[in-house]
């Protein structure tokens, strides 16, 4: 059986860390902890799980640490996690048949990375993640924020889910600090830097500024196609906030001369049309969303809800603002067989009761 390094980078985490490594118990082989300047009890928590405790003095830059905790690994594998990241029971059973089962001939597993959540805490945010990796192979971390692993070779996808639990915000303005601080000392940014750089700035509200770095992240075209089509769509966003609505829906429909379209697009599509009570094209395009098929293997960002539930509550809405409320109904059941217990089901249940019992 594969040996497995879980190496990880922490500082002042301890509300979290002893969640994480008890839920790593048995799974891997050898757990490398890395502080990059705790001034918690991180440490002493850590001590608890491993001797293999390290120091890196912080630089601003994930990928040096990473890489760090990568070099001090002497398994087979490593994989890494954050503090605020743990297995649940089901993804324990799952890394156990996976990890009884990897073959030396795989260099990269895949997992899926779940990262939004609803009240009831169904998966509304997930993507895949290179998440372990052969060692000795020269698979290095790249990029000081929203770093990357540059992979090579064969590469598994295993449905193990890591699921990223907050308990606490992180820095909202830390990404955007270690951004700006590259551009100070004249450092280019490469494409997928570029790419969260512009995304930081819409976070920020910096609009017009997030508008341009993402334009030229698309004009030059060097990016990976699922970061340029998620740029089209934050472009939109930006001119949205602009006041610019016909750009943003033409920013919108440019992701289609990139690829075939994604559910979470036409959702965008969609709402756009509701914004504006234009309910037979709001429609349209949440027909186009059910017609979408799921693809999470491309490793883009994947909203769950566009591929039923938000389509077919939105057609609810649609339908009935367009006189056919049993058809509306019939959509209803359908968003209530992908999420029963959403307050949406129970507030248009509640208001088709009251159209029927109008005199």
């Amino acid at each position: 059986m594969a040996s497995i390094s879980l190496c990880m980078i922490v500082r002042d985490e301890e509300d979290v860390l002893g969640r994480c490594l008890d839920s790593v118990k048995g799974l891997v082989d050898e757990i490398i902890v890395v502080d990059t300047g705790s001034q918690d009890r991180t440490k002493a928590i850590a001590a608890r799980y491993t001797d293999r405790l390290f120091d890196f003095p912080w630089i601003d830059d994930f990928a040096a640490a990473r890489n760090f905790s990568f070099e001090k690994a002497s398994c087979d594998y490593c994989m890494w996690l954050d503090a605020d990241d743990v297995f649940t029971e089901p993804a324990r059973e799952k890394f156990q048949e996976l990890k009884a089962s990897l073959m030396p001939g795989t260099n990269v597993v895949m997992m899926p990375y779940h990262v939004g959540f609803d009240e009831n805490g169904r998966v509304t945010f997930s993507y895949y993640r290179e998440r372990i990796v052969k060692n000795h192979q020269g698979m290095r971390w790249k990029g000081p924020v929203h770093e990357v692993l540059e992979t090579h070779g064969t590469c598994l996808y295993a449905d193990c889910p890591v699921t990223h639990w907050k308990l606490h915000p992180s820095d909202p303005d830390r990404n955007l600090r270690i951004f700006e601080g590259l551009l100070k000392k004249g450092e280019a940014l490469e494409p997928r830097q570029q790419f969260y750089y512009g995304r930081e700035l819409y976070y920020h509200r910096r609009y017009g500024e997030a508008l341009k770095v993402l334009g030229n992240f698309l004009a030059e075209g060097r990016g990976w196609l699922e970061n340029q089509i998620d740029a089209c769509r934050h472009c939109a966003y930006c001119l949205y906030g602009l006041g610019r609505e016909g750009e943003a829906l033409e920013a919108l429909f440019k992701t289609f001369c990139l690829d075939l379209p994604r559910a979470e697009v036409c959702c965008d599509i969609g709402q756009h049309f509701v914004d504006r009570q234009r309910w037979r094209q709001a429609a349209y395009w949440y027909k186009r969303a059910l017609a979408c098929q799921r693809r999470d293997d491309r490793g883009g960002f994947v909203l769950p809800d566009a591929y039923g539930y938000l389509p077919y509550i939105q057609l609810c809405v649609c339908a009935s603002r367009l006189g056919d409320q049993k058809q509306a109904k019939a959509y209803l059941e359908k968003a209530a067989a992908y999420k029963p217990d959403a307050p949406e089901i129970a507030h248009n249940h509640a208001y088709f009761e009251a159209l029927e019992q109008a005199p």
